[in-house]
């Protein structure tokens, strides 16, 4: 089986972040075949075209270095006023410039997100939706996820102490690896 590099982005600034812990229990039921590399993004400046035009700084070098060599992105987004959080919006600006050496073009996605509340983050997964599809990031669209993370639902170390929700996740993972492996290597091909 072809090793799958995955992007691993999570739009929460918070070390302890339900989305990140959820983000972690995604990758631990991921297949063998898939790495995963955690993209930081909270040190990332304001984007500014200004910045951009004086020069590409280091952080941004280093995104766009993570995104390019990924063959596929997993999206872990909180939901900060029914849409995503700025400093993830803020992450996919940098990545989308210069417009013609866009990071994010022809990748494949998955999308999830986790809150206490019962819909999850599924406000700002449409407006993820809508924002990559403008990217031309191909997003999978089944099985969506929104998942209600409750105190206890997944330990510190990345376990799904539910029997249902793991056996979903893992679904959804299984669905993420068939979808990205559509897209494998295409992308190389092409150049």
């Amino acid at each position: 089986m072809t090793r799958l590099k995955i992007a691993v982005i999570v739009g929460s600034a918070r070390q302890a972040s339900l989305n990140r812990l959820l983000a972690l229990a995604l990758t631990r039921l991921a297949k063998p075949h898939m790495e995963f590399d955690w993209v930081t993004i909270r040190d990332l400046p304001i984007f500014d075209q200004e910045i951009l035009d004086a020069g590409t700084p280091p952080e941004v070098e280093r995104l766009k270095g993570q995104i390019s060599q990924a063959d596929a992105l997993l999206f872990v987004t909180p939901e900060h006023n029914r849409s995503v959080s700025a400093m993830l919006k803020n992450a996919i600006d940098w990545g989308s410039r210069p417009r013609d050496a866009s990071v994010w073009a022809g990748k494949p996605a998955a999308i999830t997100g986790a809150s206490y509340g019962r819909i999850g983050t599924a406000a700002a997964q449409q407006h993820l939706r809508a924002i990559l599809g403008c990217l031309d990031v191909a997003v999978m669209g089944l099985p969506e996820a929104f998942i209600h993370l409750y105190p206890g639902l997944v330990t510190p170390e990345g376990d799904v102490t539910n029997d249902e929700t793991r056996l979903f996740l893992q679904q959804f993972m299984d669905q993420f690896d068939r979808w990205a492996s559509r897209f494998a290597g295409k992308s190389d091909a092409a150049a």
